[in-house]
């Protein structure tokens, strides 16, 4: 069984999602670890009462994105992590994780990659005009959403949707694409 640590910012519904499909067996994986750069971001209380352990810190306090990370992988190796799962964890990953664990970051992305890399996919995608998004996994490299596919899964976007509408079908599909490819590719599946 595969042991995980997830990086997350903000609201946490995909670590959440991914929490609920290792509880309920549907992901064959062990949490050893919720990673937060933001210090009070609501993923932190989802890992507190699910049990998980967190490990919260501002990069802030730190000299460099080397320093931190170095931090974060004495971390990782303490808890055995096989994996860092990113689940809207907003800071490109740099050297020393990569180095550390290559072809075993994994992102999640609410775009079909290689359109509409890096930050708000979703407005981009309903400005444009697009008829069709969708969800992508892919390993992390050095670049912002240019690492290798793992998975995509499409949707429509029908005339006139919303943001918050198109937001809203692209987290279900995640909240069960995500837990369901990574266990594919924890059994070596993919």
């Amino acid at each position: 069984m595969k042991k995980i640590a997830v990086f997350a910012s903000g609201n946490g519904s995909n670590f959440q999602a991914i929490h609920d499909a290792v509880e309920s067996g549907k992901l064959r994986a062990e949490i050893k670890l919720l990673v937060c750069d933001k210090p009070g971001a609501f993923v932190i209380e989802r890992a507190r009462k699910a049990g998980v352990p967190v490990l919260e810190f501002s990069p802030k306090q730190y000299a460099s994105k080397v320093e931190f990370e170095t931090m974060l992988h004495e971390e990782l190796q303490k808890n055995d992590v096989d994996y860092i799962v990113l689940a809207g964890y907003m800071r490109l990953i740099g050297s020393v994780l990569l180095k550390h664990y290559p072809e075993r970051i994994i992102n999640i992305h609410p775009s079909l990659l290689p359109a509409f890399p890096g930050v708000d996919a979703i407005g981009q995608a309903v400005a444009t005009g697009v008829k069709v998004t969708g969800v992508t996994i892919h390993f992390v490299d050095e670049g912002m959403d240019t690492g290798p596919i793992i998975a995509q899964r499409a949707i429509d976007i029908q005339d006139g949707a919303t943001k918050d509408e198109v937001a809203q079908k692209v987290h279900e599909i995640e909240h069960e694409f995500y837990p369901e490819t990574l266990d594919k590719l924890f059994e070596g599946k993919r």
